[in-house]
């Protein structure tokens, strides 16, 4: 089976790059697909942004489809579904996002409507009126969703006073007051042509792919008419934020120390730890005899509803950590038995533990490039991420070298003695628990 998953690895298709004038980057695997996936990877999410405009990348993603100098909204709406189409898009702290599902046959009709839509949107007044009070709504609906609160409360704490700290939706202060000024703005400063990259995936042909890059993203501006925007600089700190509700029956506790960005080294090691730790849920059905030793207590203990770990990367920073969702009895208990196998990755995991945990982190992310889409998004953010596309023989080498030595050192390095970030909401205060001393 190993020699097979070799020759798997070694047959997917190449992933190739061409850069244009302006540094526009064209990447693209062609796997004969009779469908596609297309779009547009730009450098710019809600670090880019400040206090005043925070929310202004998100609020742009949802006016990219309400209509262009071409188009109206109708039209745009029509030719999709004509077309038998899907056009989608999406903000991160760090990236946006627009792509198209299409048939093959109609690639060049999509990356059209993607030039069209971020080069000729034409923000119209009534349009930025009506998509605020969806942006409020939406935001409404985030609120129900508590793990995403957590993990905005997690930011905020983690990443104080820095731009990684707000939200990606931005303040409702915000929302209601952003104008088309602010968005022309946004445009006008960060889609330049060496932060964007089009990203392609299934039945697609490179050659072609940087012709209509060329004639429809030619003209993209490549330098800045003034200084160049400076890259955020956001320091983590150590902390906590607690949000105390009488009417919560459960705690949702996120923690986290700081780790590391996409480019590290130690990236794939705590990738691997990340895999140790694993994850659980009560509707599972072998809790005690799953390879995580935290999720064994968790369920001989019944020591909380659920947990998951988590590696989260930026550019140059990154949280590692622990989302977990626990009666309000037991949140000590289960902050006691995580920090414990914390520690055990610093001090005492096994060969064993760590083969597996490379097998299961190997088979989850081939696994994920399932599909053109998947692989067309896992191109576009290699390439902001790393400049290249790692290939997957070379990802399999790194995460092969790796031995229960490394996962000790690393650990050690970011998780021993460290202060972490804490966020929590739950109807009952807890006590945090020291990390144990390393033994002798």
């Amino acid at each position: 089976s190993s020699v097979a998953a070799n020759q798997v690895m070694l047959n997917v298709p190449e992933t190739k790059v061409t850069t244009l004038e302006n540094g526009l980057r064209v990447a693209s695997e062609d796997s004969g697909l009779s469908t596609c996936t297309v779009g547009l990877w730009i450098d710019a999410g809600s670090r880019y942004e400040n206090e005043r405009n925070n929310g202004t990348a998100h609020f742009l993603e949802h006016m990219a489809f309400k209509g262009t100098r071409k188009r109206s909204q109708l039209d745009l709406e029509l030719e999709i579904e004509n077309m038998g189409a899907h056009l989608n898009a999406y903000t991160s702290r760090e990236q946006t996002v627009y792509y198209a599902k299409a048939f093959t046959k109609d690639l060049p009709r999509a990356v059209e409507i993607l030039a069209d839509i971020i080069q000729n949107s034409t923000l119209g007044g009534a349009e930025i009126e009506r998509e605020r009070g969806v942006i409020l709504r939406e935001m409404q609906e985030v609120e129900t969703n508590l793990q995403e609160v957590v993990f905005d409360y997690l930011h905020a704490t983690a990443y104080q006073a820095t731009a990684l700290g707000r939200t990606i939706l931005g303040p409702t202060e915000n929302i209601k007051t952003i104008n088309r000024g602010d968005l022309v703005e946004y445009i006008t400063t960060h889609y330049k042509g060496p932060r964007i990259v089009l990203a392609a995936a299934g039945g697609v042909s490179h050659n072609e792919l940087i012709d209509l890059a060329k004639y429809h993203f030619g003209n993209l501006p490549a330098r800045y008419k003034g200084e160049a925007p400076t890259f955020p600089q956001c320091d983590f700190t150590g902390s906590e934020i607690r949000v105390r509700d009488d009417k919560m029956p459960l705690a949702h506790i996120a923690i986290a120390v700081e780790a590391v960005g996409w480019s590290h080294p130690d990236t794939i090691p705590l990738m691997v730890a990340n895999t140790l730790i694993g994850n659980w849920d009560r509707s599972f059905g072998g809790g005690v005899n799953l390879s995580s030793k935290l999720a064994q207590m968790a369920c001989q203990g019944n020591l909380c509803h659920s947990f998951q770990s988590f590696n989260t990367c930026y550019t140059d920073t990154g949280l590692w950590g622990l989302y977990m969702v626990c009666e309000p009895g037991t949140i000590n208990e289960m902050m006691h038995f995580a920090q414990l196998e914390w520690m055990s990755l610093c001090t005492s995991v096994t060969e064993s533990e760590v083969a597996r945990a490379k097998n299961l982190l190997k088979t989850n992310m081939l696994l994920h490039l399932d599909g053109s889409t998947p692989i067309c998004e896992d191109i576009g953010r290699q390439m902001l991420c790393y400049s290249r596309r790692i290939p997957l023989h070379e990802l399999e080498a790194r995460i092969d070298a790796i031995d229960a030595k490394t996962i000790k050192d690393v650990c050690t390095k970011y998780i021993y003695d460290k202060s972490p970030a804490i966020a929590a909401v739950d109807s009952n205060s807890f006590c945090l628990l020291a990390f144990p001393p390393l033994p002798n």
